[in-house]
This record gives structure tokens, C-alpha cells and sequence, in this order.
């Protein structure tokens, strides 16, 4: 059977994939540090062992691992979200440099969020504006580690993914979960850009980019327009039968952050991202528009 590796496959993410591509007469085998199933490898992301093994003769090399950024930017937590993910791309990397027959592809996460805040700026690969905070750095070193090893044998493709909208995770069950108790109004201004993608068109880039051989480099993973952050509420609003959400002003998000231990950049920043190499290339959404997403999502 063809072969995917997921390093770090456990969360909402790699499960999506797993399902996908499982259903699509793939062999699924996800690297992780608790291993609890039978296609489950053991490994701690930061030093060769056996699991080495298991990039012989592999079709795809997916890298999902790194430390949510879901969580308050303390020292402890920075040194903990970059070093995850340039640790565990650097072995990878040193893995695939040793194999006899290494993967086809290697495909590495990174995210949307390394273009700078843009109400206007449309962001693509080509001509998007790269930020300067801690966010974008991390994302720039975590695509620095990337490119800078030489695997002459193996295609590698950055996955700059913006929001992945699903029923079983990732950013839509809070929004949903607010929503439904009236908390569902615009966050901040509401004008802020929000670059998203559903979860199966997310799947679906990633098979075209597997399909399509003959690419490489960084691809938005996004929908070809964003929405508005108001735009996104009012939706959520009217598929969930809910009549009216309480805005939520700056102030507040910051202080509701800090309580539930996360930052409220996650909501506040506006990222204006443009899938253009997708388009380029020839891809089609399923899901291209935020009424379409959420009403698929709800229903």
C-alpha cells in the first residue's frame, strides 16, 4: 500500500488527514509520543531512533508537530513552541538526509499567520508582506529550518494553513460553543480579515499537491477570499438559530485571554491571505465561501 507518514498526527489536524487519506487506500502511520494505536510509531521529536525506519519507501512525510499556540506567550511557553517545531524538523530532516529510499514528499506545517496584519493587502506567496513579531518569527524560523536542508530525493512543499474550520476541532467549536450562549457578536472591531478553510477542502489541497508532482515550495492553504470577523458571527449566528450575540470589545477579549490562558491576537489579528498558487495551479474549492462552510459545518 502507499505510504503516509504524520509526525505528530494525534490532534485535529493529523486526524483529518488520517481519515482522508485512510479512506482513499492509503497506509496511515502517525509518529507520536504516546503512542496508544496499532499504526502509532513512538518517537520524541528531537533524536534519531527506530522510528527512522518507517521513512523507507514512504510515499508522503507530513510534519504537524508543535506546540499549540493557543496558549499565553510566556517565556516558557515561546521556548516551548519553537523549539518544537524546529526540533522536530531539523531530525526529520536528518532522517530523510540517512534513508536509502526516503519519501517522495515532505510536506511541513507552517501558518497563515506569518504575513503581517492587513485589512487591504491582499497576502500571497508571491508578494505577501512578511511580519516582525513573535508569531511571525517563530513561523519564519520554523520555514528557515525547512528549507535550509538539502533532501536531493525528496519534493518539499511549506503548508502556510490559515484557520481549518471542523466539526470535531480546531477554531469552529469555541465559536459555536459562544454563539450559542450569546456571546456570539463581533470581536474587536469586527473588521478584522479572517483566512480560513473547511476541513475537507484543507484534505483536498493537500491531495492535489500530493497528485501534482511536479510542485514545491509554499502554498497558502486557504480560501480564495476572507471573510470579515462580524461577517463570520453573523453567520454563525443565523445557522445556529441564535437572534442576537453580545459584541466583544478589545478590553475585553484581552481580559477573557488572560483568564482562559491564551492571547487574543488569535482573534484580533487580520490576516488577509490569498491561496494564489492554488488557483494558479488549478484547484477548486468545495467550500470557497464562510455561508457555505458554516451551513455545511452546522448541518
Amino acid at each position: 500500500m502507499k505510504t503516509i507518514i504524520i509526525a505528530g498526527g494525534t490532534g485535529f489536524l493529523g486526524q483529518v488527514l488520517e481519515n482522508h487519506f485512510s479512506n482513499s487506500g492509503y497506509s496511515i502511520k502517525i509518529l507520536t509520543r504516546n503512542p496508544t494505536k496499532e499504526n502509532h510509531i513512538y518517537w520524541d521529536a528531537e533524536t534519531l531512533d527506530k522510528w527512522t525506519d518507517s521513512l523507507e519507501n514512504t510515499k508522503v512525510l507530513i510534519n504537524l508537530t508543535g506546540k499549540s499556540v493557543d496558549c499565553r506567550y510566556t517565556a516558557k511557553n515561546k521556548k516551548i513552541i519553537y523549539d518544537s517545531r524546529i526540533n522536530s524538523t531539523t531530525i526529520l530532516g536528518k532522517a530523510i538526509q540517512q534513508c536509502k529510499n526516503p519519501p517522495k514528499l515532505w510536506m511541513n506545517a507552517s501558518t497563515a499567520t506569518i504575513y503581517k496584519y492587513s485589512l487591504d493587502k491582499e497576502m500571497t506567496e508571491t508578494n505577501g508582506i512578511i511580519g516582525d513579531d513573535f508569531s511571525m518569527n517563530i513561523a519564519k524560523s520554523w520555514e528557515k529550518a525547512f528549507n535550509d536542508i538539502e533532501t536531493p530525493n525528496t519534493r518539499k512543499i511549506t503548508l502556510r494553513t490559515s484557520i481549518v474550520l471542523g466539526i470535531n476541532g480546531g477554531a469552529f467549536i469555541p465559536l459555536k460553543t459562544l454563539t450559542k450562549i450569546g456571546m456570539g457578536g463581533k470581536q474587536g472591531s469586527g473588521k478584522q480579515k479572517v483566512s480560513f478553510i473547511h476541513e475537507l477542502d484543507f484534505v483536498r489541497a493537500v491531495a492535489f499537491l500530493i497528485e501534482n508532482q511536479e510542485l514545491n515550495g509554499t502554498f497558502n492553504i486557504t480560501v480564495p477570499k476572507p471573510t470579515k470577523n462580524n461577517i463570520l458571527m453573523k453567520i454563525l449566528r443565523k445557522e445556529i438559530g441564535i437572534p442576537f450575540g453580545i459584541p466583544q470589545p478589545e478590553w475585553l477579549l484581552k481580559i477573557g485571554a488572560k483568564i482562559i490562558g491564551t492571547e487574543p491576537e488569535l482573534v484580533l489579528k487580520s490576516r488577509n491571505v490569498i491561496p494564489e498558487r492554488l488557483l494558479i495551479e488549478g484547484f477548486k474549492f468545495k467550500y470557497p465561501t464562510i455561508e457555505k462552510t458554516i451551513k455545511n459545518l452546522i448541518n
